[in-house]
């Protein structure tokens, strides 16, 4: 039989064909697995690419300002850092340049801080690393908006473009009239608009002048004591001292919303509990007090009283929902303000944090926030500095707008603390502040800091206008003594120079 007729023989049980067929069977059933495991890396990298370019485009500023990212210097090859300014346009940090010699060196660059250590802390410096408002603005202070036409000229003359200017919230009336009022004193101001959260004004004592940042570095680093660069409006860490009535009071009120205002004490100029024993400042005995004149007399005993008899587990979600042991809602740095009434908490040490003593820790920034809400029906405002940006053809680049972060309490317990505030002016502490072309409301505080009962910082917080508050004003004068004293005066004086100034 010729070779092509001859039939193929089948293939034995077993043999490659059987083999063959076995493969593409097993292709024909694990072909959904496999499908659906490609579409499953497909989508995965599809979603990391998608990430990538959302965290690019929505983190810039974040990635640019970062120290380790070699683009700053880029950008700081082709543009000079841009000016820093006031809220009412004066120059709070400029570049320079100065003519050099040579076709490579055609322009020199010096930052300048025209009112010296006056806005030390507020707008920082950017040698050495940066701070400030130089810090919290880097991103468009080395970037530029220049027109192309403007880029064109300036490449073309070899010369750098002008980074964008940055307008602050500050004023500088009320930052010199702060300054100027705290003077030799150690501590800290800081005044913003309740309405927005602007800040006015920033001081801390003692400062340095940012002209000579390069200078004098070296000898800051060296010194384990100075403190100079240590911005004490956000960092600085204090007993609250009676301010933190204010915190009591309200735990008080929201364990007791119908009765509080029955309270009553009888004030001998101590309260003991154990072995433990609260004494009033100086020993003051304020006789029998109610609610609202423990609050304006700032009587030790009672709130001591009050303290020992609050439920902690309460307490300490109140601490938390006025942001103790938490973040604050802000772009610079801050340290965290610290209080405990649950964990391991004896009697003496819940009577001390009662008054605003113990362990209880705070910046004056926080204490600003927590007034800033009272009198703004407990709404807070997040706290910031820089309004908007502008090219240097003055075209707005961006604008910040106010933001709030939410409730802190509710209006009617605001109301309250509002009232309990206002009565500290007309009949209790704060009397230096009453009788004047406006109204104000505030809470004094003597926090003591070591082991010498005597020694005490001074506070003040508080607002005015009482009936349409617009600013608050926070002050610790440490080592100074009585807030009534020291720091109520130095508020007057601030309050004066914005309500006086026709505003």
């Amino acid at each position: 039989m010729p070779e092509k007729e001859k039939k193929r023989r089948p293939a034995a049980p077993g043999k490659k064909a059987s083999h063959k067929k076995s493969r593409s069977a097993r292709y024909s059933a694990n072909r959904p697995e496999i499908i659906a495991t490609c579409c499953f890396f497909g989508l995965l990298f599809a979603a990391l690419i998608g990430y990538l370019s959302y965290f690019t485009a929505t983190s810039e500023e974040e990635m640019i300002n970062n120290s380790y990212n070699s683009r700053q210097e880029i950008l700081l090859s082709r543009n000079y850092r841009g000016t820093i300014y006031s809220r009412d346009g004066d120059v709070l940090a400029e570049t320079r340049l100065n003519e050099g010699v040579g076709e490579e060196d055609s322009q020199e660059e010096t930052r300048i801080y025209p009112y010296g250590k006056l806005f030390a802390h507020a707008v920082g410096y950017s040698t050495k690393g940066r701070t400030g408002v130089e810090a919290l603005a880097n991103y468009y202070l080395i970037n530029t908006s220049t027109s192309l036409a403007n880029k064109a000229a300036n490449d073309l003359a070899g010369i750098k473009n002008p980074g964008d200017s940055v307008y602050t919230t500050l004023d500088v009336e009320l930052q010199q009239v702060a300054d100027d009022q705290l003077n030799i004193y150690k501590g800290a101001i800081v005044v913003t608009e309740v309405a927005t959260g602007k800040i006015l004004a920033m001081v801390s004592h003692p400062g340095f002048d940012p002209n000579e940042i390069g200078a004098i570095w070296d000898s800051i680093v060296e010194d384990e004591d100075s403190s100079v660069l240590l911005n004490r409006v956000t960092q600085g860490q204090y007993p609250p001292g009676s301010t933190f009535k204010i915190v009591t009071a309200l735990e008080y009120i929201r364990e007791n919303p119908d009765t509080y205002d029955d309270y009553s004490y009888q004030c001998n100029g101590y309260f003991s509990s154990g072995t433990g024993r609260i004494n009033c400042y100086h020993g003051t005995n304020h006789g029998q007090v109610g609610f609202e004149s423990s609050f304006a007399k700032s009587c030790n005993s009672s709130f001591a009283n009050i303290g020992v008899n609050l439920e902690q587990q309460s307490f300490e979600e109140t601490l938390e929902e006025l942001l103790f042991n938490r973040p604050l809602p802000v772009d610079f740095p801050y340290s965290e303000s610290k209080a405990n009434v649950v964990d391991r908490v004896s009697m003496n040490e819940l009577m001390q944090t009662s008054i605003g003593q113990g362990r209880t820790q705070i910046s004056p920034l926080h204490l600003n926030m927590i007034t800033s809400a009272i009198a703004n029906g407990g709404i807070l405002m997040k706290p910031y500095a820089v309004d908007r940006v502008e090219n240097d053809e003055g075209r707005i680049v961006k604008v910040f707008e106010p933001s709030a972060y939410g409730s802190l309490m509710t209006g009617e317990e605001a109301g309250i603390l509002k009232g309990l505030m206002e009565s500290v002016v007309e009949e209790g502490t704060g009397r230096k502040l009453s009788g004047l072309s406006y109204t104000a409301a505030g809470k004094t505080g003597s926090a003591e800091y070591n082991d010498d009962k005597e020694d005490s910082h001074a506070w003040f917080t508080g607002f005015a206008p009482v009936e349409n508050p617009e600013i608050c004003v926070t002050i610790i004068v440490e080592g100074a003594g009585s807030g009534g004293d020291y720091a109520v005066p130095i508020a007057k004086r601030i309050f004066d120079a914005y309500f006086n100034d026709g505003r």
